[in-house]
């Protein structure tokens, strides 16, 4: 899903660290926009597509970041402080996913606002690869690439499955 403002695209980012960084807002707003869409359903079996499509933004949080610590020595160093420093328990995990629906929520718009946040995400990550050399780092942004491409892909089924309305000649 896309970095944006207010949903319009911020723009491209001048160097490969404000690219990591561009790339790690992108995830971050997907990650909030797909657990409001779980909390915004009933519908089971659509809650397990959000979830895993939110798990895999996750992973593209991780892997940006492990890609700007490559590069970033102090970032790196913070992060040593902060293993140090922060001692937070996990025995009290939240979880807000389980929220009776929201009538005031449109599911097939939210369904909708992903699909065009996986799009720019494309489209943002896209145009960046073709400006890169570090052949690991585009290796990690071909790899998000495919899997946000594998959510346009899943969104539109379930766009098509539950909308009443057809989209062109989609089935489903």
């Amino acid at each position: 899903m896309s970095y944006t403002t207010e949903r319009q695209p911020e723009g491209i980012a001048k160097s490969v660290d404000g690219f990591l960084r561009e790339g790690l807002i992108a995830e971050l707003l997907a990650i909030n926009d797909y657990r409001y869409f779980i909390a915004s359903t009933d519908n089971k079996e659509l809650k397990e597509i959000f979830y895993e499509i939110m798990d895999d933004e996750k992973s593209h949080y991780a892997m940006f970041l492990e890609a700007l610590r490559s590069i970033d020595e102090e970032l790196k160093g913070l992060k040593e402080g902060a293993e140090k420093n922060i001692k937070i328990s996990d025995k009290g995990k939240y979880s807000d996913y389980n929220n009776k629906s929201n009538k005031n929520t449109n599911l097939l718009v939210n369904i909708r606002d992903a699909i065009k946040g996986e799009l720019e995400a494309i489209l943002l990550y896209e145009h960046f690869i073709l400006n890169l050399s570090d052949n690991t780092i585009r290796r990690i942004i071909k790899e998000i690439i495919t899997d946000e491409k594998e959510h346009v892909e899943e969104l539109t089924r379930v766009l098509i499955i539950l909308d009443k309305d057809k989209y062109g000649n989609l089935k489903c």
